[in-house]
C-alpha cells in the first residue's frame, strides 16, 4: 500500500496558473492525477494552497488538501499533508509533481515497490541513462551518481562521471555510464518528515538541488534505474504545447 501527494501551487514564473492550463478538455492537474489514480495507490491527494486549485480538482473527483502558502517546496507541502492525515511512519508516500501530466502510471507504483523492497532506503527516486552528449553537458539535466548496490552517491547540474581520457578540445566524446536524474521520489512518512524538518544544506545550496539536503545529512537513497526517461514535466509554454501534441497524437 502506498499513497500518492501531488503538490501543486499556481504561482509560476514561467507558467502562471501552470495546473489549470488546459491539455484537451482538462486541465493539467487532472491528467496528472489521472495517471496517478491509474498507478494502484491507496489514495491520491492533491496539496495546494489556492483555492481555484482546490476548486478545480475537487470539480473532477480528486482528493485535496489545503496548505500554507509559505512553503519552500513541495517537499514541505507533503510534509504537512502526512500530519494533517496521520500517515504511519512506515508508510510509503510518492511526490508526484504538478506540473508530471506525461509521467507513465508504471513508474509511480515501480518507485513505491522499490522502497518497499529497498529496506536500508529512506527515499527512492529515479534514473534513466543519458542519451545524448547535449544532454549530458545541458545543467538543467541533473546528473546522478549510482554505486553499484544503487545506492545514490551524489547528485549535480555538471557534467559527471567526468570521462577524463574521452576528452577533446575541453568537451567529452563520451558520456557512457552517466544517469539522469527523473523527479519522482518515494519517502518513508519518517524520512520525509525528518527531512522536511532540516534546513537547506551547503552543496544543496550549491547546486540548488533538495535531494542533497538527504545525502548531507546521511539518508540512503536509493536509485532505481528506467529503460528510458519518461516525457518531461511541464515548465514553459513550449514545453506545454510538447505536452498537448504528443497527448493528442496517443489518443488520450
Amino acid at each position: 500500500m502506498f499513497h500518492v501527494i501531488i503538490p501543486a501551487r499556481f504561482g509560476s514564473t514561467r507558467l502562471p496558473g501552470k495546473p489549470l492550463l488546459k491539455i484537451g478538455e482538462w486541465p493539467l492537474i487532472q491528467w496528472v492525477w489521472r495517471s496517478a489514480v491509474a498507478s494502484g495507490a491507496a489514495s491520491v491527494i492533491v496539496a495546494t494552497d489556492d483555492e481555484r486549485i482546490r476548486a478545480a480538482a475537487s470539480g473532477f473527483g480528486a482528493d485535496c488538501q489545503m496548505t500554507s502558502e509559505h512553503h519552500a517546496s513541495g517537499t514541505d507541502r507533503l510534509a504537512e499533508v502526512v500530519r494533517a492525515r496521520a500517515f504511519g511512519a512506515e508508510d510509503i508516500v510518492v511526490n508526484l509533481q504538478g506540473d508530471e501530466p506525461t509521467m507513465p502510471s508504471q513508474v509511480i507504483s515501480q518507485a513505491a515497490q522499490s522502497l518497499r523492497e529497498a529496506a536500508a532506503a529512506d527515499i527512492v527516486t529515479a534514473v534513466a541513462p543519458i542519451e545524448s552528449l547535449q544532454e549530458f553537458l545541458d545543467p538543467n539535466c541533473v546528473k546522478a551518481l549510482r554505486a553499484k548496490d544503487g545506492r545514490a552517491l551524489y547528485f549535480s547540474r555538471a557534467p559527471v562521471p567526468w570521462p577524463r581520457d574521452s576528452v577533446v578540445g575541453d568537451e567529452p566524446t563520451s558520456f557512457a555510464g552517466a544517469w539522469r536524474h527523473i523527479g519522482i521520489y518515494a519517502y518513508r512518512v519518517r524520512s520525509l518528515l525528518q527531512f522536511a524538518e532540516w534546513a537547506p544544506t551547503p552543496l544543496e545550496k550549491t547546486e540548488r538541488l533538495e535531494q542533497l539536503r538527504a545525502l548531507e545529512h546521511g539518508m540512503h537513497i536509493h536509485l532505481m534505474t528506467l529503460a528510458h526517461a519518461p516525457p518531461a514535466g511541464v515548465d514553459t509554454p513550449a514545453d506545454l504545447e510538447r505536452t498537448r501534441a504528443a497527448l493528442q497524437k496517443r489518443g488520450a
